[in-house]
């Protein structure tokens, strides 16, 4: 398999649905002419013309609310955001239309709409430029949402979002897009949204993350193995919701102890859910009580030094890991 960069397959896995299915259209600001904030769309315009690829003027609001409009009519659009954070210009349309059209229409409309830009903190540009708002999209019945950790995540998955009949809100990491690895060529790719990823096994505790938290959770499970003999289990969520339920139960009840890291904010935060979860269904396989590690409760700091500290370090989740073990 050849190695590509996240942010290159993620263009790759888009191409092939402009392909695949002529009702799928690519909209947002600069993404045509200027190739994407993050050049995810360059050579789209090329390809696939001005109709397919289309720069929208500066307003969230009503290039997502025209891409929920052609949706129902039967396009497939994908929506980018410069940065998630301005999903809240266009809350109406995502989370109060988008996500309730097919259940308030008895099932007759679907609204297959993809929503896809950067969602993560620390590139030190402020505090609204830098949500992770993973967790309040998931909060909204109807909605999907996605938040792929690699290369081959990122091409499987996109491909799956655009496919899909809901709505589907697809978060990428800034810092991940040179990140280079293995993706497959194959056209007919894809990752179903809703099933997680053992990406390393192990036996003494389960490290539950998704997005840029899986490195981190990466970093941690080998230095506990190099230097403290104990072998931790790695589980990637990939999607928020749906949640794959049942591979992180399974993991727990293997290694009987849990530690939950995420880059988003504590209060009410994808992992609380988790969390709950564990305690609900798994409650007497645990053998110490479940570890949490996420960005500190706050608005992201725009300071370099500040944000380092704020999102979860491998120092953090290694102490957390360790007072669990």
């Amino acid at each position: 398999m050849p190695i590509i960069s996240y942010r290159d397959a993620l263009n790759q896995g888009l191409a092939e649905e402009l392909q695949r299915d002529p009702n799928v259209v690519l909209m947002g600001e600069e993404v045509a002419q200027f190739k994407g904030s993050y050049k995810v769309s360059e050579g789209l315009l090329e390809k696939f013309g001005p109709s397919r690829i289309i720069d929208t003027p500066i307003s969230e609001a009503a290039f997502s609310g025209l891409a929920v409009g052609a949706s129902m009519m039967g396009m497939r659009p994908v929506v980018e955001f410069m940065f998630w954070s301005f999903c809240y210009v266009a809350f109406d349309q995502i989370f109060n239309n988008a996500a309730n059209v097919r259940y308030m229409s008895g099932g007759l409309i679907n609204v297959p709409v993809v929503f896809r830009g950067p969602a993560n903190g620390g590139t030190n540009v402020g505090a609204t430029h830098s949500h992770t708002p993973e967790n309040f999209a998931a909060n909204t019945p109807g909605m999907k949402v996605v938040c792929p950790a690699t290369p081959a995540d990122a091409k499987g998955l996109i491909k799956s979002a655009i496919r899909d009949n809901d709505p589907v809100c697809f978060m990428e990491n800034t810092i991940l897009y040179n990140m280079k690895d293995e993706v497959p060529e194959e056209e007919d790719f894809i990752i179903p949204l809703g099933k997680a990823r053992v990406v390393v096994e192990g036996k003494d505790i389960s490290i539950i993350a998704h997005g840029k938290a899986v490195h981190t959770a990466l970093e941690v499970a080998e230095e506990l193995s190099d230097k403290h003999n104990i072998s931790a289990e790695v589980v990637d969520l990939r999607s928020i919701r749906p949640l794959d339920e049942e591979t992180i139960l399974q993991s727990v009840k293997k290694t009987n102890r849990a530690l939950l890291v995420e880059e988003n904010k504590p209060f009410c935060g994808v992992d609380a859910q988790i969390c709950f979860l564990i305690q609900d269904q798994a409650f007497d396989y645990l053998d110490a009580p479940i570890g949490r590690v996420s960005a500190v409760d706050a608005p992201q700091a725009y300071s370099k030094a500040l944000e380092t500290v704020q999102l979860p370090t491998k120092e953090k989740v290694l102490k957390s890991a360790l007072q669990i073990l």
